[in-house]
């Protein structure tokens, strides 16, 4: 089944395929479908087309999904870095934005991943 342009899953539960939007949770799919009358359980394969059509007017008369929101996104990370905030300056050096410490973690931001098992130290063997 295709809705709004992105392929969802026949298998799954309607709940769940809905998720595989960007901008569409859980919880969002969960409420659209109680407004809708649609049951959670069908699976993607088992909805009628009338049905897909209430879900996309439904999508496009409600929320901002997919490329619309992936673009308002990025203007809002944009205008973070031309006004030179904190957070805009942690975008720019591709550091965590949100306050995570940077000492022990966030190692694959910073691009400083360890291809060994172990640290590095080698065991002191016991006589």
């Amino acid at each position: 089944m295709r809705l709004l342009g992105v392929n969802i899953p026949d298998t799954k539960r309607v709940e769940i395929s809905l998720t595989y939007l960007y901008g569409i949770g859980p919880a969002l799919s969960r409420r659209m479908l109680h407004d809708l009358k649609i049951s959670p359980d069908k699976r993607a394969k088992d909805i009628t087309s009338q049905e897909a059509n209430q879900l996309k007017e439904y999508i496009e008369k409600h929320y901002k999904i997919e490329g619309e929101l992936r673009q308002i996104v990025r203007q809002n990370v944009q205008r973070l870095k031309d006004i030179g905030s904190y957070r805009g300056s942690r975008h720019v050096r591709r550091l965590p934005v949100r306050g995570q410490r940077t000492k022990t973690n966030s190692r694959t931001v910073r691009g400083n991943t360890r291809k060994t098992a172990g640290s590095g130290k080698r065991k002191v063997e016991l006589k």
